[in-house]
């Protein structure tokens, strides 16, 4: 699987936060559909069968690029000294 950046990562999971709310609060057709778009698109970005595992998988990406984010600002600081 081909890892997603950050940043699109991101942008995915607050779509799908957004859409998840407005359903909620109002649940119309266009919300429906909105929520059904955004949870395919961050299964197919994470590799997961259902929204449940996609969300795991993205939280554990997420944790991975801020553990590789932290060693990066380590190395940094070595150099520096």
């Amino acid at each position: 699987m081909i890892l997603p950046a950050e940043k699109d990562l991101r942008a995915v999971l607050a779509r799908f936060s957004q859409a998840r709310i407005e359903h909620d609060v109002r649940p119309t057709g266009r919300t429906s559909r909105a929520l059904e778009d955004s949870a395919y698109t961050l299964c197919v970005m994470t590799g997961a069968r259902t929204v449940e595992q996609a969300l795991l998988a993205a939280d554990a990406l997420l944790e991975q690029y801020g553990a590789s984010c932290a060693s990066v600002s380590r190395e940094d600081e070595t150099l520096a000294a």
